[in-house]
């Protein structure tokens, strides 16, 4: 995020990951980018009262927008609020698997693209396709599976094929950038952690084109 607000970005949305706290961390950067975290109303309500417990100020250009992924128009919800001409970051995080089902995260990607100019940058975390191969989960993600259905927040999205991404995203409108897979990521960011990330996690990077 850094390197983009310094190549001009003024606007960072960030989809469905509540408990972000990058708009407390980089007040530098506050003065003048424009932040809009979009998710749950009580997912925004709970985190209203805990900014409130904790007595954090909040930033002037931090704009939390609720929306129910699963049943309001992610359009009707950011369209009055974003610059069109202004460079934009956009982070989508664990909703592109864990709320959304595919047709409706493909739709999210698409407006992504229709709504932010050319060089604007696409953030998110996807699941690959060999998690919905039984022989090839691992315990971990057997027990993380059953964890989100006894929850009732079941893997709705039948993930991306990393070999086929490229050409997922250039069907959108996006230009891939970059695409970590788990071990990449596990070594670059989870070295000194206790516990690793998730098999069949990636994150991946691209541009709109």
């Amino acid at each position: 995020m850094k390197e983009a607000f310094r190549q001009g970005v003024k606007q960072y949305v960030i989809l469905g990951e509540g408990m972000d706290t990058f708009a407390f961390r980089q007040s530098e950067m506050m003065e003048e980018l424009e932040v809009f975290e979009v998710d749950h109303p009580a997912t925004q309500e709970f985190k209203l009262h805990r900014l409130a417990e904790l007595g954090w100020k909040r930033p002037a250009k931090l704009h939390f927008i609720p929306i129910d992924f699963t049943k309001e128009s992610l359009v009707s919800a950011l369209t009055h609020h974003l610059m069109t001409q202004k460079l934009k970051v956009f982070s989508v995080g664990s909703v592109c698997y864990s709320v959304l089902a595919t047709k409706n995260v493909l739709a999210t990607l698409r407006f992504i693209a229709d709504v932010a100019p050319v060089g604007s940058t696409l953030v998110f975390g996807y699941i690959d396709i060999d998690m919905f191969i039984p022989e090839k989960l691992s315990p971990q993600m057997r027990e993380l599976i059953e964890y989100l259905n006894k929850i009732g927040e079941p893997v709705k999205s039948r993930g991306f094929n990393p070999s086929n991404l490229v050409e997922d995203l250039a069907s959108l409108g996006f230009q891939l950038y970059e695409d970590l897979s788990p071990t990449d990521i596990e070594g670059r960011y989870l070295q000194r952690r206790k516990y690793g990330h998730y098999e069949h996690g990636h994150f991946a990077c691209a541009l709109v084109d």
